[in-house]
């Protein structure tokens, strides 16, 4: 089976990571694959990014870093995502990696108007969002958690809004037809992050589903290649 790639922009705090793993960590668990299955490229560090042939989908982090500062790193991200859109590779951006991708596509991310967004926030799908294979695994109103100065003040040409609340107009964003971003973040549920609840476990059900669908997409792109290269011999 395929693997998944996750683009890692930044670390979480170390008080969380020592409870529950850093956000690599958390998102392998969410999705319910070891983490073995899962192949982790720290471009915070530097590390280049790249595309491995095993991958079925791309997941980028969030960060303590803005996207406005353009760093080095961020900027080849940027760049590498461009190509990678071009492969049909499902993908999804959490918080930073969210912004990131609305940066890419000819977006604008800037510091809210209202300063921070932090803690559980109630979030309501829009029409879009309920009708969308990826966020209509979700109730209509549901709870998350967000953690973010910056936001999406004016999302690419095309993008659709699949969610938002009172604070905040672009809390999910579908960029291309299997690329999706998100500005809350799924992989924390519960208490501190890793105290699983019943109820709040509807950033697990989001993961999960961006899995299956990248794992689907994989089977179907993989059937293709055979059938062409049957054909042809």
């Amino acid at each position: 089976m395929k693997k998944l790639l996750i683009i890692k922009t930044g670390s979480s705090d170390q008080h969380v990571i020592n409870k529950c793993g850093d956000c690599d960590v958390r998102i392998a668990q969410c999705v319910g694959i070891p983490y073995e299955d899962v192949r982790v490229i720290s471009v915070y560090e530097n590390a280049v990014p790249i595309l491995p042939d095993d991958i079925a989908g791309i997941i980028i982090t969030g960060s303590p870093s803005m996207v406005t500062n353009l760093e080095p790193w961020g900027v080849a991200t940027s760049q590498w995502l461009k190509q990678v859109v071009e492969k049909n590779i499902p993908v999804l951006g959490i918080c930073f990696g969210h912004q990131l991708l609305a940066h890419t596509f000819g977006g604008v991310v800037d510091y809210h108007e209202l300063g921070e967004e932090k803690g559980e926030v109630e979030i309501r799908l829009t029409e879009a969002g309920k009708k969308d294979p990826l966020l209509g695994v979700l109730p209509e109103q549901f709870s998350a958690y967000a953690s973010h100065f910056q936001t999406v003040t004016m999302p690419p040409k095309n993008a659709g809004v699949l969610a938002e609340n009172d604070f905040e107009s672009t809390h999910a964003l579908r960029f291309k037809e299997n690329v999706w971003g998100v500005q809350f973040h799924p992989e924390c549920i519960g208490d501190l992050f890793c105290e699983t609840q019943e109820h709040k476990t509807y950033g697990m059900a989001l993961l999960k589903r961006f899995y299956e669908l990248a794992t689907i997409d994989a089977s179907a792109t993989s059937a293709s290649a055979n059938e062409y290269a049957t054909a042809v011999l």
